[in-house]
């Protein structure tokens, strides 16, 4: 019975910390830049709606809340991700997780985002009929590179945090002063940091994840200053083996909730479920809630001898589907 109490309290701990986050500042859209932050790439994630903040995914934690890598199971274990986003992007994401001493230093861990968008007309303002000149293509481009840490400081409680290098590179403008022609890189670059916790309840698989990621000082590529893409997560979620009483040896099924709350557009709810057979087998899906041309996404996983290979399809509206891979292996 104490331990229904302290979840339900909890639980009202996170509705009201809930309410204060999205309340707490007036809504700005599209006041972001580096939106390639806000992607994932992560299968397993996005499988599920990307509702993972309160689920330990190993070193791709480090994409959501890089607490959940304190219980990192192996010594370690590294990901590779491919995402065929919308307009031809691509984006390629890395992860890798070490636990040194039977993880009583913690976990450390290693983190690469990087995205292709492409070949892009290059055009320059000229005063012909046509207002500008053709200067052939350019290939934007973008980046981040991660440390990050997390520990267990009990068998209930976990902290992690990530310090990043956010690089970007928007093409070469061509600028007249007088008779001279300057030519500019548009480049910009930030360090920016994630951290989150996780409180494991041991009540019927229960827990309870928050996390903070983007967390950076303003920007700006010529005279507009921008903030990154800040983002505000709180996630519960539970194994309903626990309450359905399935054979655990056989089954496993994680049902799991997000509530998040961007810098630049509407609070999202986001909910994921995960069915696991035989500890090799995953069906997984997902859907976010207040969100335009998001739909119910789907994936798959198949994993033995430490080997897992993960598949995510998420429908896109009008920007037709998305569809994301990754492969870990992991070291014990």
């Amino acid at each position: 019975m104490n331990k229904i109490k302290f979840v339900i309290i909890l639980l009202g701990a996170c509705v009201i910390l809930s309410n204060g986050i999205l309340y707490a500042q007036e809504i700005k859209l599209a006041q972001t830049g580096f939106q390639f932050l806000s992607v994932s790439s992560d299968a397993r994630a996005s499988g599920m709606a990307e509702a993972v903040n309160s689920r330990e995914i190993a070193s791709s934690s480090m994409f959501f809340n890089p607490a959940c890598m304190a219980t990192l199971p192996n010594m370690v274990e590294t990901s590779f991700s491919l995402n065929s986003f919308i307009a031809d992007i691509k984006y390629v994401a890395f992860s890798l997780a070490y636990r040194p001493s039977l993880g009583q230093y913690g976990v450390i861990g290693l983190s690469l985002q990087s995205v292709d968008y492409g070949d892009l007309d290059h055009t320059m303002i000229f005063p012909n009929t046509q207002g500008f000149v053709d200067m052939g293509t350019f290939n934007p481009s973008a980046l981040a590179i991660g440390i990050g840490y997390a520990k267990s400081l009990s068998d209930k409680f976990s902290v992690g945090g990530n310090v990043k290098y956010v690089y970007q590179y928007l093409g070469t403008s061509v600028i007249e002063e007088g008779v001279n022609t300057l030519k500019k890189k548009n480049i910009a670059d930030v360090i920016a940091f994630d951290f989150g916790t996780l409180f494991d309840t041991g009540f019927k698989g229960i827990k309870f994840g928050m996390s903070v990621r983007n967390f950076a000082r303003e920007i700006k590529y010529e005279n507009e200053n921008f903030q990154l893409p800040l983002l505000f997560t709180l996630g519960v979620s539970t194994d309903l083996n626990n309450l359905i009483e399935l054979d655990k040896e056989m089954h496993s099924l994680i049902a799991s909730v997000d509530l998040t709350h961007p810098r630049a557009h509407a609070e999202q709810l986001k909910i994921g479920f995960d069915y696991t057979l035989m500890n090799m087998l995953s069906l997984r899906t997902g859907y976010t809630l207040n969100n335009d041309e998001d739909g119910l996404t789907f994936g798959v996983g198949v994993s033995k001898f430490g080997i897992e290979f993960d598949y995510a399809y998420a429908p896109f509206g009008i920007f037709d589907n998305v569809q994301r891979i990754t492969g870990r292996i992991a070291i014990k």
